[in-house]
């Protein structure tokens, strides 16, 4: 059977957040990340949005038992895409399948104040970026984001994320002056 992978290029980069241990760095061309709303969930989100000129840092993983189930519920806002020809690995045998998860056009809208970024969601993404691919590529995430004008709930004393983490004061440093070079608009918890 050939084994069926996915493209994670936000929490699923924070390999805390999850136990695919079958889990490599990758990129995908063609892509550019996102903060959008979707009618699916309360708050804003990363998605993954077609764009020609962009590439954007990721893990790859396995599908356990190559079912797809349990990981279209945990993106159940998300459409699964095929995305074999677009993601450079280092396996050495091409896997049956690479899918990544985008929220469908027409399905989304610009956050907004009543469904803003979770703090505690961005977090535990850079959290991941700066733990497999350092401060650079930490920043790549930021460089090929867009939505940044969105609001940002700072939830860090009562985290809403499900799968937060604790951040190390270098990391917990690291997104503030990030969040503040964007001019990003903080907003206190609800």
């Amino acid at each position: 059977m050939d084994r069926a992978f996915f493209f994670g290029y936000g929490s699923l980069v924070n390999r805390a957040t999850h136990a695919y241990s079958d889990a490599h760095r990758a990129s995908a061309k063609g892509w550019r990340r996102a903060w959008r709303h979707s009618k699916l969930r309360p708050v804003s989100f990363l998605t993954a949005v077609p764009c020609t000129d962009s590439e954007i840092d990721g893990l790859i993983a396995h599908v356990p038992g190559d079912d797809w189930a349990a990981l279209d519920a945990r993106e159940r806002a998300y459409a699964r895409v095929p995305a074999e020809d677009m993601v450079a690995h280092p396996l050495p045998e091409p896997p049956g399948s690479i899918a990544i998860y985008a929220i469908p056009d027409g399905h989304h809208s610009d956050p907004s104040d009543e469904n803003p970024i979770l703090l505690s969601y961005l977090d535990v993404v850079i959290q991941g970026f700066l733990r497999e691919f350092g401060e650079a590529g930490a920043a790549r995430f930021f460089e090929t984001t867009t939505g940044w004008d969105a609001p940002v709930l700072d939830d860090r004393a009562r985290p809403v994320y499900p799968r937060h983490q604790s951040l190390t004061a270098g990391e917990r440093d690291y997104v503030n002056r990030q969040l503040a070079a964007l001019g990003a608009r903080i907003i206190c918890e609800r």
